[in-house]
């Protein structure tokens, strides 16, 4: 007679510690900067968004590098996600200096809390189409501006106009099309390079270390505007390099076309 086979014993579900502190970390200086800027101190508030954007470059990496890659991660990352570069941009620039614009009657004070809320919603549906794209889009580039980098533009224009006592009230009508336009960006089909496949190996060309450390003298010398200059490179690039893909391709393909059949 055959021994009965043990019952096997029912696994407990968990979830991994050590990506999840930093991406919860993410999360907190996502919140910290809504209430610093709140409380009025928005040069910190910005801040604070750049530090959830270093946070949230390594819970990725701390997962892969320790294999605790789950499906719980994935998601609580795209809500951490739209809390610190989502709804803390859009209200930090609402605070700073978009809420100002009801000086100007009532209907301009619904243009401002409406601009902020597009760029918080358009944060929310890129996050949303990046997460059921995952597994089809190509690595190398972003589909739309991706969310941390439209937050450190927003945020980098906030920290720059602290740096220099510019109150936000006096640039309201430069920041509204600011939100709008980085929030469109962020559901376009704009193309963006991801970084993620570069570098192919472990070596990399002697001048990006010259150029590494130039950037880092730079930003000890004057962080905001060089955070803002490289922003604002990063996001025209963007479409300057999807138009000219499109105009190369046009030109292949009337090439093509003119080529005699044989």
């Amino acid at each position: 007679m055959s021994e009965p086979i043990p019952a096997r014993r029912p696994r407990h579900r968990g979830i991994y510690l050590l990506p999840n502190l930093f991406t919860t970390g993410a999360m907190f200086a996502g919140f910290y900067a809504i209430v610093s800027a709140i409380g009025g101190h928005f040069a910190t508030a910005a801040l604070a968004v750049f530090v959830a954007g270093i946070l949230d470059g390594m819970d990725g990496r701390v997962a892969r590098l320790t294999n605790t890659q789950s499906e719980f991660g994935v998601q609580y990352d795209s809500l951490s996600d739209l809390v610190s570069f989502g709804l803390a941009p859009a209200l930090v620039m609402y605070t700073w200096s978009l809420s100002s614009l009801a000086d100007y009657g009532r209907v301009w004070g619904k243009i401002g809390w409406a601009a902020a809320f597009i760029y918080a919603v358009c944060a929310a549906l890129r996050l949303a189409r990046f997460n059921t794209q995952v597994g089809v889009a190509d690595k190398r580039y972003f589909q739309g501006l991706a969310s941390p980098a439209a937050a450190g533009l927003c945020m980098s224009f906030v920290w720059t106009m602290e740096k220099f006592d510019v109150p936000g009230s006096s640039v309201a009508f430069f920041t509204m099309p600011i939100a709008v336009l980085v929030g469109l960006l962020m559901v376009s089909n704009v193309r963006y390079f991801s970084f993620k496949a570069w570098p192919k190996g472990d070596r990399v060309p002697f001048i990006w270390l010259i150029a590494a450390v130039l950037i880092v003298v730079l930003l000890v010398i004057d962080t905001a505007r060089v955070l803002f200059a490289v922003a604002v490179i990063y996001t025209i690039s963007g479409p300057v390099m999807t138009v000219w893909g499109r105009a190369t391709h046009r030109r292949r393909a009337r090439r093509s076309a003119a080529r005699p059949v044989e």
